[in-house]
């Protein structure tokens, strides 16, 4: 009998026996497996974290008890028990399921969880939300039936936050972190660690103190101890802190072992195996109970249960299709004459120019694959800095060595460079420090939805003073921008550019520069309008004023900030009408730019921008998303003829 077919939604997997949830994880993960392999998405995460979603809800009373998940490339497992197994076969497509958990898909998803770090404040907040509810009714029901423990934890929401020891190196998770171990809260974090040993494992008087400490009777026992020396008055807040450091500290003498979480005042657990999920549950039973804030420390493998994603669990992190039987990627055939990924060439072009400048390091917050900086990693291994997910860090770090003379290449995913914002201001753009600032994964990125597309970045960095904000129309222009960036007296320099390939097979120009605040004129035209681009999105103007037929001129703007003026006055000049086209949100990018500058100066021509909407757009192909949006080469014809006509 299969199981999983019998699970609907959570309240169904409850009906099952402890016995048969090792058969439903076996299921659980068959399935993962099998529609991954024609379907792709975020393969090793959700492999790894099967026994744990199960357990998580066979023991939580989802969706009233909250389960809040970092980073939702790991919850595959939990969509497929919370009623969207029928659907997962339309997961990450156009219309279908949601590439990460959404509160607007279920309401077994308690928050939005497409970036990395944030689900211990997020939970931290539900359960302090639920504390003082819990108070409230405390009161209602009076002093008596509260000091009886009328009704205790009978209507008492649990909070759960699912971390990984990836996310776990975010500055906002030690935020979270802090406060909850100050702030009155009874959040259980889980550690899924699946690739670093926070604590080694204990002996026999750990694992004895481990059972003492998961034991209902002892916490039964320690709770109302507790209660009672606070009606004494001998122990209040300030003194119960101290008692848990002593506590801890006994603890670490015992097990000859300590961690952090102990030192915040946390209750630490672990670390245990993540894969057994019988004793997970078990564990999961005795502590979800317990008062205050608890962390509890699993080992898992990424990729568990397929061996090629266990043998290398990066390539298998998105692994695109594949044989689920044989394990072989099934990857479309290799054209050498196929334009190179933008990324491809940042990492080629970046260790060209490393070779002939000592100064130059590449730093990235966990994405060296990526981003192409493996490339430079490779061979340069000591002058590339992967600082794991922290954003603000890379940025700040990379203040800190242009101060003492370094030329750092900061590579950011443009929708992870929100995370960076301050630092860039403070850290350096008020010193005008030269770091150059490479956003990969500019504009529409597919199928990763609404929290991955680089919508924003035009429009966040613009206002900021000391900077320069360019976007090459090809590979070569990136280059160029690349070794421009890199010259002396450039101070603060961004580069953004798209996820994919470009449009030139033969990209290996020569290193030039090209002047800062200049664009190119594309196309010369007598006729009323123009069209201004930034970015590759250039091309597909190209294509689409060739085909339109219309006398058009064109101009490739290169750089939003500074803009370049004596384009913008020649176009004011000869024409009536601008078409301002980027892959970006249109409040405040290049169109705004454009419509600024015009009125500034005592210009009015009819000025239409294309880009991307007022709203967050969903997931899909490139292609299809650029269709509805407007930004493809039809509906931009549309526009064209629209707009002179």
């Amino acid at each position: 009998m299969n199981l999983l077919e019998t699970i609907q939604y959570p309240k169904d997997l409850r009906q099952l026996d402890l016995e048969q949830l090792p058969q439903v994880c076996e299921e659980l993960r068959n399935y993962i497996i099998h529609e991954l392999a024609d379907n792709p998405g975020h393969f090793a995460s959700s492999l790894g974290t099967v026994e744990l979603t199960v357990a998580l809800h066979y023991v939580f009373d989802t969706p009233d008890d909250r389960i809040v998940w970092d980073v939702g490339h790991q919850a595959y497992g939990h969509k497929i028990l919370t009623g969207r197994r029928q659907q997962f076969h339309t997961n990450r497509q156009l219309g279908g399921l949601k590439p990460f958990p959404s509160p607007e898909e279920s309401e077994y998803d308690t928050c939005t969880c497409g970036h990395a770090s944030n689900s211990i404040s997020v939970a931290l907040g539900m359960a302090v939300a639920e504390k003082m509810r819990e108070e409230a009714r405390g009161k209602e029901q009076g002093a008596r039936d509260k000091e009886q423990g009328a009704r205790e934890n009978e209507e008492t929401r649990k909070v759960v936050a699912v971390i990984g020891d990836g996310s776990l190196t975010g500055g906002l998770a030690f935020e979270g972190l802090n406060n909850a171990s100050s702030t009155p809260n009874d959040m259980l974090i889980i550690l899924n660690d699946n690739d670093m040993s926070i604590d080694r494992s204990v002996g026999g008087v750990g694992e004895y103190l481990h059972k003492l400490h998961t034991s209902s009777t002892y916490n039964h026992l320690r709770d109302k101890t507790a209660k009672m020396l606070y009606r004494w008055g001998v122990l209040n807040d300030d003194r119960k802190g101290r008692v848990l450091r002593f506590n801890n500290a006994i603890k670490s003498l015992l097990t000859n072992q300590h961690n952090m979480f102990e030192g915040l005042n946390i209750r630490y657990f672990g670390p245990e195996d993540g894969h057994n999920v019988v004793e997970l549950v078990k564990t999961l039973r005795r502590i979800k109970d317990m008062k205050g804030p608890k962390m509890l420390h699993l080992h898992t493998i990424k990729g568990k249960g397929f061996e090629p994603a266990e043998r290398d669990a990066t390539i298998w992190h998105a692994p695109g299709k594949f044989d689920p039987e044989t394990g072989e990627r099934l990857r479309p055939e290799q054209d050498a004459l196929l334009p190179p990924r933008y990324q491809d060439v940042f990492g080629n072009t970046l260790l060209e120019m490393a070779k002939s400048d000592p100064r130059i390091v590449g730093i990235t917050p966990a994405m060296p694959s990526g981003c192409g900086l493996c490339i430079m990693q490779k061979e340069m291994p000591e002058r590339t800095f992967d600082v794991g997910i922290a954003e603000g860090h890379a940025v700040t770090f990379s203040a800190g060595m242009a101060k003492e003379g370094m030329l750092p290449f900061c590579n950011i995913y443009s929708s992870f460079s929100q995370r960076a914002y301050d630092n860039i201001i403070h850290d350096v753009a008020i010193s005008r420090l030269h770091v150059v600032f490479c956003l990969d994964r500019a504009g529409i990125v597919g199928e990763d939805g609404s929290t991955h597309h680089g919508a924003f970045d035009l429009a966040f960095l613009r206002p900021i003073p000391n900077l320069t904000i360019a976007s090459p129309m090809d590979e070569t222009e990136l280059r160029r921008l690349m070794f421009t960036a890199a010259q002396d007296g450039q101070g603060p320099f961004v580069i953004r550019y798209p996820r994919g390939r470009g449009v030139h097979a033969q990209w290996r120009c020569p290193l030039e520069t090209v002047p800062v605040g200049k664009g190119r004129k594309l196309r010369e035209a007598g006729g009323s309008a123009a069209v201004l681009t930034i970015g590759p999105v250039g091309n597909v103007a190209v294509q689409a004023i060739e085909e339109s037929g219309l006398d058009i001129a064109h101009y490739d703007m290169r750089f939003l900030k500074p803009l370049d003026e004596d384009i913008l006055t020649e176009v004011a000049q000869r024409h009536s009408r601008i078409i301002t086209i980027e892959d970006g949100t249109i409040e405040g990018g290049l169109g705004s730019a454009v419509l600024e500058w015009m009125n500034d100066h005592g210009h009015t021509p009819h000025i239409v921008r294309l880009g991307l909407p007022d709203h967050f757009v969903e997931h899909g192909t490139p292609s299809q998303l650029h269709h509805l949006l407007g930004l493809d080469k039809d509906n931009i014809i549309k526009a064209l003829k629209n707009t002179t006509s």
